[in-house]
């Protein structure tokens, strides 16, 4: 038996070495191309790449044909002075500009590509395609730019550039040369915009010219196009958004909340796409990036950070009911002040008669929403398990943290935990209590959101209690499904039943409070006025500035359709800028039309650059509603 194994063995091996010879010399021929390499050119063919669509079909990136001009360095014959003067003015480049070009491209790879001049025109391609066949080692590759069908949107975009060598180190796709997307939908999703490159193999004689393909092109391979891609994006409410933050600082998003499809992401000031297509894309590139005062390239949705003020009440108020340290019945006495542990009094426009949650939320009593707050901390044995617990329902509105929505930038903002006050306050050492974090329940203090978290939190209000993480991208062409992690429902920590008391606050919010005059007829409306107070160190010294224009929104009351959160950078107060423009944002969406043409025009007509122009010197302005 072990003779026949033996020999079983033996028959085995030597099956696979016989299989394996006849592969490598009849099939795998990469060692001869390899090997004929000196004689063949490899010319990559560059897909189409995706266009992109709004939600409702309206194309809004395309593509434009574009030609660069490549060099092979080890296929290069030196020139005469002549020729060499000749083609650096074809090129519009000097001599020593050439010379550095080539210089670069032969440390990147003698043999491999590189880009010379980029992005050539049809009509300068025209003219330099008759005479490229004289120069040795050039030639010329078509390629595709995009095409901007529209103006705005440029934070949602991106745009594409060339890659670096860090990115062809990390990715062996890309070479020098070959173009990426940056920044926006262009970047998270390349891969499905970009497509997959052709290779084409061509014969070259001793003299470098090419007289055919290799092989009769059995190794060519075609190129496969860039899926196209649909936007949740609405184009028509994007472009009236921009339109409503001209000569403003800040940004507006809304989302529908059923299905957390983000409507319209508005940062301002902004720029249009066109600038960063072409040859002068780098020079605008770097004037839009060294912009330190507008910074069109800062996305202040994702990437701004800021008190969220009044709004955030309505989770105060949530957190509450559900610790059940407060009913809806209940009311607190406001006297225009809160007073808290012998520190200074806790302000509040609110001076009326005392009141309940529902219009608590109406009239934005800060002394309210402090006695809830603190009542949710001290219930537990030590501030630190109260802190840590009011944190956790927080969180479960997705705030404190990445949101997981598919544009690249973001920043996390911070809901303080109690490790936070613990090395805040230096306990052990020195002990800290609920009074000394009393600021956080008007959303001032040390809490920090985005525009985009606060939408979220609108929109899980709006929905009773869950959301859908915010996304950009509803369909791709070709693939079936998005991503699960934006068709799956997240829940609150908060009961269902606590909601109907905050949204009625919401509601009269419009009706008698403190947005009554910003009502929309026809649409049943609930929002939320907020004044941000905004800070800077001068000298080291704190100094407060004018303060921020906030507002969130939801509409309808039952079964919304639409949530929207908007900042305004120094706008004063809630209502004054923000809330004109959530609810001109509202109506445009659900109506398609503006029946409260004197906001529009306040709006429109408005400009707050002579605020912006202000000597930076501090300005107190806390009324925080």
């Amino acid at each position: 038996m072990r003779k026949y194994l033996l020999l079983l063995i033996v028959l085995i091996f030597g099956i696979i070495i016989i299989s394996r010879l006849f592969y490598l010399q009849v099939y795998n021929t990469s060692a001869q191309i390899s090997s004929e390499n000196n004689a063949i050119k490899k010319k990559f063919d560059f897909p189409q790449r995706g266009f992109i669509f709004d939600r409702n079909g309206k194309l809004l990136v395309s593509n434009q044909p574009s030609y660069d001009v490549m060099v092979i360095p080890k296929n290069i014959k030196e020139m005469d002075c002549d020729t060499k003067i000749e083609f650096c003015n074809l090129l519009k480049i000097t001599e020593d500009e050439l010379d550095n070009i080539i210089a670069k491209a032969r440390i990147y790879s003698p043999r491999l590509p590189s880009v010379v001049i980029p992005q050539f025109t049809k009509d300068e391609y025209a003219y330099l395609s008759e005479k490229i066949w004289k120069y040795d080692g050039f030639y010329i590759q078509k390629r595709a730019l995009r095409d901007y069908q529209v103006h705005n949107s440029a934070n949602v975009f991106g745009y594409i550039a060339e890659v670096n060598q860090t990115i062809i180190n990390k990715n062996p796709y890309y070479q020098m040369g070959d173009l990426i997307g940056k920044a926006g939908v262009e970047q998270e999703y390349e891969e499905v915009l970009r497509g997959i490159k052709g290779v084409k193999y061509q014969q070259m004689d001793r003299f470098n010219r090419v007289i055919g393909p290799y092989k009769d092109g059995i190794y060519d391979t075609l190129p496969t196009n860039g899926k196209d891609i649909t936007l949740t994006i609405d184009a028509v409410l994007q472009e009236y958004g921009e339109r409503l933050l001209v000569n403003k600082r800040g940004g507006i998003v809304a989302l529908e909340p059923s299905t957390g499809e983000i409507l319209a992401l508005i940062t301002a000031p902004s720029y249009d796409p066109k600038l960063l297509v072409g040859r002068e894309r780098s020079k605008n590139f770097t004037k839009l990036y060294y912009d330190t005062i507008s910074r069109p390239l800062f996305d202040r949705v994702l990437q701004g950070e800021y008190p969220p003020g009044s709004p955030f009440k309505t989770l105060t108020g949530l957190i509450g009911l559900q610790e059940g340290v407060i009913d809806i019945n209940e009311t607190v006495v406001c006297n225009g002040r809160y007073f808290y542990g012998g520190r200074k009094p806790l302000g509040c426009h609110h001076t009326r008669p005392p009141l309940s949650m529902v219009g608590g939320i109406a009239k934005s009593c800060n002394s309210y929403f402090a006695t809830v707050y603190r009542r949710s901390i001290e219930k537990y044995p030590t501030p630190q398990e109260g802190m840590d617990n009011w944190r956790h329902h927080l969180e479960s509105f997705g705030l404190g943290n990445y949101m997981g929505y598919d544009l690249p930038p973001g920043k996390k903002g911070l809901i303080p935990s109690a490790n936070f006050y613990n090395r805040w306050y230096n306990y052990p050492t020195y002990k800290w209590y609920a009074t000394a974090t009393i600021s956080n329940a008007i959303g001032q203090g040390e809490v920090i959101l985005t525009p985009m978290q606060m939408v979220n939190f609108t929109a899980a209000i709006a929905n009773r209690g869950w959301y859908y993480k915010p996304h950009i991208i509803k369909k791709i062409n070709g693939v079936d499904t998005i991503p699960s992690k934006y068709t799956k429902r997240y829940n609150t920590t908060i009961n269902p039943k606590h909601f109907d008391p905050v949204v009625e606050g919401m509601h009269q919010v419009y009706t008698e409070g403190t947005a009554a005059r910003l009502r929309i007829p026809g649409i049943e409306i609930c929002g939320k006025t907020g004044t941000s107070e905004n800070y800077t160190k001068i000298g080291g010294k704190r100094v407060q500035l004018t303060d921020h224009s906030i507002f969130i929104a939801f509409a309808p009351k039952d079964n919304p359709k639409i949530a929207v959160a908007v900042i305004v950078e120094n706008g004063y107060w809630g209502s004054r800028w923000a809330g004109r423009i959530a609810g001109l944002m509202i109506e445009k969406y659900l109506k398609g039309e503006i029946t409260r043409t004197d906001m529009e025009n306040y709006v429109l007509n408005g400009s707050l650059e002579e605020e912006y122009a202000k000597p930076i010197s501090g300005k107190p302005f806390n009324i925080n509603y």
